[in-house]
């Protein structure tokens, strides 16, 4: 594959100038040239040399004159020969695969800090690929096919990206269980109902006290393929329902960012006094993380809520 078919390709919607050539290969997702100056005009001095491109200067009055590039009938047939050619597969070249290789001279923190850096631009990116497709920078639309076919190619871009985000959610998750920390029994189940399912733990050997044990619970979600989470206040250490901890904005922060909704349930009043109660009137209000007094009705939350 060469910037020149690339060109081709543009050039087959309408004529452009170099420099539209250059905003365009650059916006594009899915071009993976730069598209500076060097680039661009060595691969027009090729094309026009075989024929594949005529330019016209226009002259303007109160700017300067600008180059007109056109495809030519030679140049058409060439760009199907092309477009005809065997695809070639997908490269596999991430810069982040080899960051992870050599990963493990990382602490636990370091480790899950670069994690979350990974996802935060695979996030960027998602939201920045929706808003090229929103905006449909270059897309020719000649006919409802070309459209469609258009649309399918900002459809790949952005399914690659959540597909990269599932995976790293799957290696948050299990890098804190199987490998590299102390396991920790957690006693759980997996609770299926209304097409849903969801892990709920009624007690765990080392009640939560910190950000392993919570992690723990993320893996035990990630390995059952669900998403959603029940605790009871006796898999929780005492020190979850001391805020002056942070155990249990700590705890929180972890399952918002691993995308668990989690219920928390504990029965009778003894545990919602003081400040722990007015964490649990904010924390209600959120769709992340609830607070409910009996089993019924966090189940009722986690299998309704969408």
């Amino acid at each position: 594959m060469s910037i020149n078919h690339a060109i081709l390709g543009i050039l087959s919607c309408k004529p452009v100038t170099g420099y539209d050539l250059k905003k365009i290969i650059q916006e594009s997702p899915f071009m993976p040239w730069s598209g500076n100056n060097n680039q661009i005009y060595k691969a027009l001095v090729e094309i026009l040399d075989e024929g594949f491109v005529t330019h016209e200067v226009r002259h303007q009055e109160s700017s300067p004159s600008k180059k007109i590039y056109t495809i030519t009938e030679e140049g058409l047939a060439e760009l199907k020969d092309w477009v005809l050619s065997s695809p070639e597969p997908p490269e596999c070249k991430k810069a982040f695969l080899i960051q992870l290789a050599w990963a493990d001279q990382l602490n636990v923190g370091e480790l899950d800090s670069m994690l979350a850096g990974y996802e935060n631009e695979l996030k960027t990116q998602i939201l920045m690929q929706k808003e090229k497709q929103h905006r449909g920078l270059f897309s020719p639309a000649r006919s409802a096919r070309e459209v469609y076919l258009w649309d399918m190619i900002y459809e790949n871009i952005i399914s690659s990206y959540n597909n990269e985000l599932d995976w790293l959610k799957r290696l948050r998750a299990g890098i804190n269980s199987d490998h590299g920390g102390e396991s920790n029994k957690m006693n759980y189940t997996v609770i299926e109902k209304n097409t849903k399912k969801y892990v709920e733990c009624f007690s765990a050997e080392k009640p939560v006290h910190s950000e392993q044990e919570a992690l723990d619970l993320i893996a035990a979600c990630g390995e059952n393929d669900t998403n959603l989470l029940m605790i009871h206040a006796e898999a929780l250490s005492d020190d979850f329902f001391k805020l002056r901890t942070g155990l249990a904005g700590m705890v929180l922060q972890k399952f918002i960012n691993y995308r668990v909704r989690t219920a928390v349930v504990l029965q009778g009043e003894l545990k919602f006094a003081g400040k722990f109660k007015e964490f649990i009137a904010e924390a209600n209000k959120g769709k992340d993380f609830r607070v409910f007094n009996s089993t019924v009705e966090a189940e009722n939350w986690l299998i309704n809520y969408d």
